[in-house]
C-alpha cells in the first residue's frame, strides 16, 4: 500500500517536473523536490522498490534542472 502511495506522489512529482524544464518555470522543480522527498520517504518504508525510484529519478531530474538554471530559473 505505501509503494502505490509513493508512485502516486511521484507521478504528482513528475506532473511539476516537466514543466519545469520549460525555461522560467524553474521554479515549479522546487515543489517537485519538495514532494519527491515526501514520495521518496513513503517508498523507503515501503517493501518494494519502485516508488522509491520514481521518485528518486524525479529528484535527480529536478535537481539537475535548478542547479543548471541557478535555482530559480
Amino acid at each position: 500500500m505505501l509503494n502505490i502511495l509513493s508512485i502516486i506522489i511521484g507521478l504528482f512529482a513528475l506532473i511539476f517536473a516537466i514543466p519545469g524544464l520549460i525555461p522560467l518555470l524553474g521554479w515549479l522543480n522546487w515543489l517537485a523536490v519538495i514532494i519527491g522527498v515526501v514520495g521518496l520517504a513513503i517508498g523507503a518504508m515501503s517493501s518494494s522498490n519502485m516508488g522509491r525510484n520514481l521518485n528518486i529519478v524525479v529528484l535527480i531530474v529536478a535537481a539537475v534542472r535548478l542547479s543548471l538554471g541557478g535555482g530559480f530559473l
